[in-house]
């Protein structure tokens, strides 16, 4: 049964089941946007399958189809192994989303966007222009309340940068960490420096870095007579306080961006406990001339993150734990957030050089300027690390790379920003935006649109370099060219921010805009399914029988006075909606009690 559409957006009252859920938050109406929107028709939808979310034992918690070859036929999955999957990961782990996103491989590609959800949809990019215009047409909201007041999003501005990139950049665009040395390479000894360039690539975990390394021994490389020297000029003074914004250094969300961010900063602790009254820690990745204690006392104490149940402190030269571990930890694994991109970068570096059994003679050197051996004073090149070569490590850099590593494409990365809520994967597509697309930002027709290609290739030492303020400029430019309403308030590309606005009309105008692309693929399916992934699984525990379960496809957002959720749901009467609702207050707000006023929303809107 579904509820006949009535346009609520010239009415005062908010509908009865989110007036009483704001009621039960101690919330007012003045606390909330909301805009509900139609898009699409009833016959062209362009959501992915709905996922039917069910008790019976029989079914498939991992999105797999039903053995049904009919376009958009359901999904099944079982609540109770989705719940059950969600308790041991929580009780694995002190940072789900850290570990979701270092360990998530998801099959992503531009027309396929991920195989296990197996989408169908009604709407094929290259098909009849008769079925887009209808996808675009303006249709009236289904509700609106105070939808023009500025509000912080909280992580719902994720979906800004993250749509802005698929359709500048392109579903495939690619980021490429290049490898070039200076010297000659003598048998297997390199006599000068190796030169990685980094891009920016958002996901060069400590895996990928290690392939990398490999693939440089590869070229016959075993032993460096000179440095590795990492170039991150792409980001310019891009670093922050990883305690400026809630004095929570320690956690990885805090984490800063880098031309080469290696494992987001951050160290996996993972304990193992013993008969004797301490416990055994390992660490992921490993730390080159870096002191990490393996062994921890235990105390009777209940689990919790890091910060408690070990006390961090990063030193100059080592790590100190000054807590005893909760014996309740048992093996489990603790994620921390090291204080300096770089340094960070560099130690690791040294580590999966030796763990390779190769040498090297000199350091490890991390800088925001381009390779110059020859001109250390150069105003280019302004970094006390840069030195003078002497000797064959003089000779001229290689004119082409002797390595070049791609990263995941952007439609994998986009998965992880939105579904795992990734702060520092986003800062890093949203800087990519303006160092890759140096092109007009004039609206083009669908089909230059969807053939359009950024690169991430670029001469050597002529890298596109940016900053925040070039990056945040050029996503306001494209909100110009593209939409109606005024460009929401971007002070970064992750909604970490105080001072970051926008409107309730802001994000349901990119959602339905985003509807009629042909990136739209990549970028739904980039969210979370309400009540089966992503940051909105919970939505079927605070609200069992939501009718969005399975049919809501969500971005979260939430700070201590912040509560936001933003997205697509395919409503009951097989009408497609954008929805977007941001609640803020001036005083701390408890997001379990203020969810279920989003939720509330969510079921509503879905019953249409």
């Amino acid at each position: 049964m579904f509820i006949a559409l009535i346009p609520l957006s010239s009415q005062a009252a908010l509908p009865e089941s989110i007036q009483s859920a704001l009621s039960r938050a101690a919330l007012t109406p003045a606390d909330i946007s909301i805009i509900i929107t139609p898009v699409g028709t009833k016959s062209i939808s362009r959501l992915p399958s709905v996922i039917e979310v069910t008790d019976s034992a029989n079914t498939d918690p991992k999105l797999t189809a039903t053995n049904s070859n009919t376009k958009n036929a359901p999904i099944t999955v079982n609540k109770q192994e989705i719940q059950q999957q969600e308790r041991q990961l929580h009780a694995y782990t002190d940072d789900v989303y850290t570990y979701q996103s270092l360990n998530s491989r998801p099959t992503v590609s531009a027309n396929n966007t991920v195989s296990q959800q197996n989408n169908s949809n009604n709407y094929n990019a290259d098909s009849d222009a008769s079925n887009l215009a209808l996808s675009t047409t303006i249709q009236p909201p289904l509700l609106s309340h105070q939808p023009n007041i500025a509000r912080t999003p909280a992580s719902t501005m994720k979906l800004v940068p993250s749509f802005i990139a698929l359709d500048t950049l392109g579903t495939d665009f690619t980021w490429y960490t290049r490898v070039y040395h200076t010297g000659i390479i003598i048998g297997d000894r390199l006599h000068g420096d190796l030169i990685i360039q980094g891009s920016g690539d958002p996901k060069m975990t400590h895996e990928r870095l290690q392939q990398l390394l490999y693939q440089v021994q590869k070229t016959g490389i075993r032993h460096i007579n000179g440095d590795i020297v990492i170039d991150s000029a792409v980001f310019k003074n891009v670093s922050k306080d990883p305690a400026a914004f809630d004095n929570a250094p320690l956690r990885s969300y805090n984490a800063s961006p880098d031309g080469f961010l290696v494992n987001f900063s951050s160290i996996e602790i993972a304990s193992h406990p013993l008969s004797n009254g301490q416990a055994q820690l390992t660490y992921t990745p490993k730390l080159a001339n870096y002191q990490l204690p393996s062994l921890i006392n235990t105390r009777s104490a209940a689990c919790s993150r890091a910060t408690y149940s070990l006390a961090p402190q990063w030193q100059t030269d080592k790590l100190t734990l000054s807590a005893k571990l909760p014996e309740s930890c048992g093996k489990h694994l603790f994620y921390i957030s090291y204080p300096d991109s770089k340094d960070f970068a560099a130690h690791v570096i040294a580590a999966k050089w030796q763990q390779l059994g190769n040498t090297l003679s000199g350091q490890v050197i991390t800088q925001e300027a381009p390779y110059n051996a020859n001109n250390a004073n150069n105003a280019n090149n302004a970094s006390k690390n840069i030195r003078s070569a002497r000797g064959l490590a003089a000779l001229p850099v290689s004119p082409l790379p002797i390595v070049s590593y791609p990263s995941f494409n952007l439609t994998q990365q986009i998965y992880d920003i939105n579904h795992f809520s990734n702060n520092v994967m986003a800062e890093q597509v949203a800087l990519s935006i303006d160092a890759y697309n140096k092109t007009n930002t004039a609206p083009m027709n669908t089909a230059d649109a969807y053939t359009k290609k950024a690169t991430s290739l670029y001469r050597f030492g002529q890298s596109n370099a940016t900053s925040y303020p070039a990056a945040l400029q050029t996503m306001n430019q494209w909100w110009q060219a593209h939409l109606t309403t005024a460009p929401p308030h971007l002070t970064n590309g992750s909604g970490l921010c105080r001072d970051c606005t926008i409107t309730a009309a802001n994000l349901n105008e990119l959602l339905a805009y985003a509807y009629s692309q042909p990136s739209f693929d990549a970028y739904v399916h980039s969210l979370g399914v309400a009540g089966v992934s992503g940051t909105i699984v919970a939505h079927s525990e605070r609200l069992p029988e939501s009718a969005a379960i399975g049919r809501a496809w969500i971005k979260t957002g939430t700070l201590n006075n912040v509560a936001a959720m933003a997205g697509y749901v395919k409503g009951q009467s097989g009408q497609d909606y954008t929805v977007v609702g941001l609640i803020n207050i001036e005083q701390a707000l408890n997001p379990y009690i203020a969810r279920p006023v989003l939720d509330a929303m969510l079921d509503w809107t879905a019953q249409h």
